[in-house]
């Protein structure tokens, strides 16, 4: 460490243009990569590799989709839609649909048409009576609604009572659903995605447009996750605002009074200056590490995915830390200043000894960073990847442009005698918040015991707190949530358990052309009509599967295939012969309806290698990891004759990821902290043959940790991808204020004799560093708590949490241990630190 920041300083003393030269050439070559980015949705980022994830991949590839068909779910929400107004309004809706844009792509098939209401057996009933519909009363409608339910086929009745979401006590229903099937074979070859989403926006802006009274909603998974592109002007907007506010707290914490012959106009040009030059290295830390994320990028390395939702908040990090970076090494170069010394030893001094600590904080807060790459979620690990780049780049650049820059300013200030040393004088005359912040000590000096039984029982009641931590995940969660898709798509998980459109896939992989699998599968069918939250039609599970395609031709006497049915000994209960040749019944099958078996088998090499069932099911994000369980129940038979049996869905997707950030969060934060204490104890063993200061630097911060919890579980804050990453933030926040701390003891403590005046000093010093830079921080993610995005805002909280702690932690806990430590070597009759070991590294002259 002290090498590479000793050939940094000699670099920039000797040619701070040519620091600057070549940042400038790097920067232009990186922001050419970083105008490359792409982005990827939080589907894409945070899906596991896991068996679900690994399953729907293999479903698109084995089985043919056969998706000339798009659905979109219209809702009406009021105290009763099976009502006048309900009739009338879905009238409407039909009316719209059938005479606008929409009409020319409605699928309508003989045994359903292309829009299916809650409300088609009363508009059916009306219309043979005769009755005039703007004339039907409330009590017309529920006895016509009652009607049509006795009267229709018990598939049928089935159906239309899931299209409403009826009270459990009487007729009323507080929601009714319209189901629009468009055949997307119609829409242009060339269009592509684009036309369909233009399609269904225009139907979703013609129909929401009659909510009057009856609230009109209208969802797609389309229509939803268009709405992502909202996120990118969120996070344009928050990091913008975090800007301006970081820019106006800087100017305060930069700020110096004019002293003895300076001016007003030169204090404010030295405020501004250092102001416009911490900015100006943030932003080019956040360009670099934006083109060293474009390279690192599937386009070139494949190192990392595209940069998603997590991965673009990475910028306002940065600038937190790297404000905490620029306020330590720009106060310490001014303390020098303030001494009298030189701008070239100002400079040099600054850099050799907060550009140390800022290596250890740098490696730490990396490392903190990269531990996110045992997260089960790729999300995770690019952005701890990403992270710890931009850390990277911010502290080299911390290291070498600002000082070239403030080099060449202040060398013309001091030729012109401009430069005047006393404006940043403070051992005499400190500012207020050195002052605020050094009144801190008296707790390590009087009461460091009572101090630290305190603050562990405080992390005692965070530990309990993150026990009680519900952990969430859902797609929607990166999306507004007052979006118009979003607020769909809760009212159909809401009163409709995710709606007719949600679809659940079972993989089913291994020899699937043997009669005991058939048998198996047809077992399973069988068993799906009694699983929870499994749609089903007249006693039968709503399923597409080789035994249902099987049923359905056999049924309908289909001449091509009613030979292989006999030889099979298909029987009333759809099991086959023990010596069927069920791989030619499959051959038939295929011949006689190749796109529905398609669907539902797969055939590789001459045989039959996967089937699947594709199964109507109403568990939301909620109860998925229940069906996921009972799915594997119900299929247990097919398991039991060697296949291998996956559940998937995008619902079922969730649950996983729930179910493994619960998993990993303690562990995380244990990893991340056991790391970060390592890499403490080996560099004190080596800087000052004092390996237990790493565990006393590293314990504050662990503290961090577990107050942040405590924190979440007293506001509510979930446990989610997001927050998943507070064990890093706190490493990477909270490491960096309690090095400086105890570098700064270090230093000071061979200055002083009396303990007590080094713990004054720093906290004078070091302390107050810390509190400027905590409080910019927070202000700047502070602004995050004001998003509409969830994660974003909890992410916000959690933050500023966490930088709060840090610094409590750092001017109250770490001043107390220090103490504690220093005395007890004291009483041994040691020496504290090693003098020459500290001068070795360049901590005191």
């Amino acid at each position: 460490m002290k090498r590479l920041v000793r050939m940094l300083t000699w670099v920039t003393e000797r040619s701070p243009w040519g620091v600057i030269l070549i940042v400038a050439i790097l920067s232009v070559v990186l922001g050419s990569y970083a105008s490359q980015m792409e982005t990827q949705s939080s589907q894409e980022s945070f899906a596991p590799d896991t068996p679900e994830i690994q399953a729907s991949e293999e479903i698109d590839q084995l089985f043919s989709t056969g998706a000339t068909e798009q659905v979109i779910q219209i809702i009406l929400s009021d105290s009763d839609v099976i009502s006048a107004d309900g009739v009338r309004t879905v009238a409407e809706i039909q009316r719209r649909l059938r005479s606008g844009t929409a009409a020319g792509y409605l699928s309508d098939r003989a045994d359903r048409p292309g829009v299916v209401t809650y409300l088609d057996g009363v508009l059916q009933a009306a219309q043979m009576q005769g009755l005039p519909l703007d004339a039907l009363t409330d009590e017309q409608v529920d006895q016509l609604y009652a009607l049509s339910l006795q009267n229709a086929p018990a598939n049928q009745a089935d159906f239309l009572r899931k299209l409403a979401a009826a009270d459990a006590d009487g007729p009323d229903a507080s929601a009714g659903l319209v189901v629009v099937f468009l055949d997307t074979s119609k829409l242009p070859a060339d269009g592509g995605i684009a036309a369909l989403g233009n399609l269904e926006q225009g139907i979703a802006d013609d129909v929401t447009s009659l909510s009057d009274g009856i609230q009109v909603q209208a969802f797609s998974m389309l229509l939803l996750f268009g709405e992502e592109s909202d996120f990118q002007q969120e996070v344009g907007r928050l990091f913008a605002t975090a800007f301006l506010v970081i820019l106006l707290i800087l100017g305060y914490v930069y700020f110096v009074r004019p002293r003895n012959g300076g001016s007003w106009i030169g204090s404010v040009r030295r405020t501004a200056a250092d102001v416009a030059l911490t900015l100006l290295v943030i932003m080019t830390a956040i360009l670099w590490m934006q083109g060293i994320g474009v390279l690192l990028g599937p386009k070139y390395l494949g190192v990392v995915g595209n940069f998603s939702e997590i991965t673009q908040i990475i910028p306002v990090l940065l600038i937190g830390m790297g404000v905490d970076y620029a306020i330590h090494l720009i106060g310490r170069y001014r303390e020098e200043i303030g001494k009298g010394k030189t701008v070239d030893r100002s400079v040099a001094r600054a850099v050799g000894t907060v550009g140390i600590a800022l290596v250890l904080a740098t490696v730490t807060t990396a490392v903190g960073f990269l531990t996110n790459l045992i997260s089960p979620l790729p999300g995770l690990r690019d952005f701890g990847i990403l992270t710890a780049v931009g850390i990277a780049v911010a502290f080299l650049l911390m290291l070498t442009l600002l000082p070239a820059i403030r080099l060449l300013l202040d060398r013309r200030a001091e030729r012109r005698g401009t430069l005047h040393p006393e404006m940043f004088e403070t051992e005499s005359n400190p500012r207020l918040l050195p002052r605020l912040v050094a009144k801190t000590a008296v707790l390590a000096e009087r009461i460091p015991i009572p101090t630290l039984i305190v603050t562990l029982l405080l992390g005692g009641l965070g530990w309990y707190g993150l026990t009680q931590l519900e952990t969430t995940f859902s797609f929607t969660d990166f999306l507004p949530k007052d979006a118009p898709g979003v607020v769909a798509f809760q009212t159909l998980e809401e009163k409709f358990g995710g709606g007719v459109g949600e679809q659940t896939n079972v993989l089913i992989k291994g020899d699937v052309a043997t009669p005991e699998a058939f048998n198996a599968m047809a077992q399973a069918w069988t068993n799906l009509a009694g699983v929870e939250d499994v749609e089903t039609f007249g006693g039968f599970a709503a399923a597409d599967s080789p035994v249902s395609v099987v049923a359905k031709l056999a049924q309908n006497r289909d001449p091509a295939v009613m030979p292989a049915v006999v030889a099979a000994g298909l029987t009333p209960e759809l099991t086959v012969a023990p010596d069927a040749d069920v791989a030619a019944l499959y051959d038939a099958v295929m011949a006689a309806a190749p796109e529905e078996a398609g669907k539902v088998l797969a055939k590789a090499d001459g045989r039959y290698v996967a089937s699947q069932f594709v199964i109507q099911t109403s568990a939301g994000e909620s109860r998925a990891a229940a069906l996921r369980a009972n799915l594997l129940d119900a299929f247990a038979p097919v398991a039991a004759v060697g296949a291998e049996v996956v559940p998937t869905s995008t619902e079922i997707i969730s649950a996983v990821i729930v179910e493994q950030l619960s998993s990993s969060q303690v562990r995380s934060l244990f990893f991340t902290i056991l790391v970060a204490m390592l890499l403490l104890i080996i560099n004190f063993w080596f800087e000052v043959k004092r390996p237990f200061l790493g565990v006393i630097t590293i314990a504050p911060v662990a503290l961090v940790v577990l107050w942040t919890f405590g924190m979440m579980a007293v506001f509510g804050i979930p446990f989610n991808p997001v927050t998943a990453t507070l064990s890093a933030i706190a490493v990477g926040i909270g490491v960096p204020f309690t090095i400086h701390v105890t570098h700064r003891f270090e230093e000071d403590r061979m200055r002083y004799e009396d303990p007590e005046d080094a713990i004054r000093s720093t906290a004078r010093h070091t302390g107050a560093a810390l509190a400027g830079s905590a409080f910019t921080t927070m202000a700047g993610f502070g602004v995050l708590i004001t998003s509409s995005l969830g994660p974003i805002r909890q992410m916000g909280q959690v933050t500023v949490f966490a930088i709060g702690f840090a610094l409590i932690a750092s001017v109250l806990v770490l001043p107390s241990m220090l103490a504690l430590w220093d005395s007890w070597h004291r009483k041994r009759g040691e020496a504290v630190l090693d003098r020459e070991a500290l001068a070795e590294h360049g901590f005191i002259e």
